[in-house]
């Protein structure tokens, strides 16, 4: 079933849990997201997914007095909720430099013309990657997660009738974990923005509704085999190793031991902004962009079944 949209629960996890001796002696696996040209500086590159941030929802519940609707209140659940709405919204976490985004950046930086090399390089100080990214403009939205755990406030639950002020509300978060972190550091790198009065995780509250655990380091055995296909594809262009966002289908397989590549190549018009299109209501690709993903996966299925130059433990 391919229900990867749906958290992949009768899918891949059914596979991998149920039936993993069909995935014996397989280390590759090719995924969903990567090898779309990216343009930066004046350079053509195309990032190829390595690695992937983690899901990690959180639901943290807010508390305060109840009453009835006819009656003032201040200071209840309701305007706490707002407060940690707010603060969420206003407040970054801390940045993290993590060996794929070292990579990538190193990578795209190296290929580039100071003073664009510089500012990319910049992104690795902490202290600056804000000001860095900010100066960046509608650029620095891909870069940004990349440095960082990442959530986002996106269900409330609170409140049965509506003449009746809740005394519990329930906030469920999107959390994004880089692939060193653990559940425990984004509650650590939240307490401080929400406030000690928001249970997270306590004894008897919900707190990790769902983890999903990957890989802590991706295994680039199969990396120049697909670069040199982009290569001869597009002669400009420039391939790069890329820490992906989002989540797919490759954190089940990450318990196998395989490692999944993000490959569907796209050379895309200049000036399409692509990060904007997915999952929009305009979601699209052009017909050449699917011709030329089309004829790099059946080159990488060539080479590999072919050549079998990668080597095997």
């Amino acid at each position: 079933m391919c229900d990867e949209e749906a958290d992949g629960e009768y899918g891949a996890r059914f596979l991998v849990e149920n039936h993993a001796g069909l995935f014996a002696g397989i280390r590759y696996a090719i995924g969903e997201f990567g090898g779309f040209s990216m343009p930066v500086g004046g350079r053509t590159f195309y990032p190829i997914q390595v690695a992937e941030k983690r899901i990690c929802r959180l639901r943290a519940t807010i508390r305060g007095p109840g009453g009835h609707g006819a009656l003032p209140m201040q200071g209840g659940a309701m305007a706490s909720l707002g407060r940690v709405l707010r603060a969420l919204d206003r407040r970054h976490l801390p940045v993290r430099v993590t060996p794929v985004a070292r990579q990538m950046i190193e990578a795209v930086a190296g290929a580039l013309r100071p003073p664009s090399s510089w500012i990319l390089r910049t992104l690795l100080n902490p202290r600056r990657t804000d000001a860095v990214l900010a100066l960046m403009g509608e650029r620095g939205r891909m870069f940004s997660p990349l440095m960082r755990n990442t959530v986002n406030a996106t269900i409330v639950r609170g409140g049965e009738k509506i003449n009746v002020i809740p005394s519990e509300i329930f906030l469920d978060m999107d959390g994004r974990l880089l692939p060193e972190c653990t559940p425990d550091d984004l509650i650590a790198e939240l307490r401080p923005i929400v406030g000690p009065d928001v249970a997270l995780n306590e004894a008897g509250e919900p707190g990790v509704v769902r983890h999903g655990p990957g890989s802590a380091s991706p295994d680039m055995g199969m990396f120049d085999l697909l670069a040199g296909i982009l290569r001869d594809q597009d002669p400009g262009g420039i391939p790069v190793p890329y820490l992906m966002a989002g989540a797919t289908d490759g954190r089940f397989f990450a318990r196998l031991g395989i490692q999944t590549y993000g490959f569907l190549p796209m050379r895309l018009p200049e000036g399409m902004n692509f990060s904007r299109l997915v999952h929009a209501a305009d979601e699209r690709i052009p017909v050449d962009a699917v011709e030329f993903g089309a004829r790099a996966i059946l080159e990488a299925l060539r080479r590999f079944g072919r050549a079998r130059s990668v080597p095997v433990s």
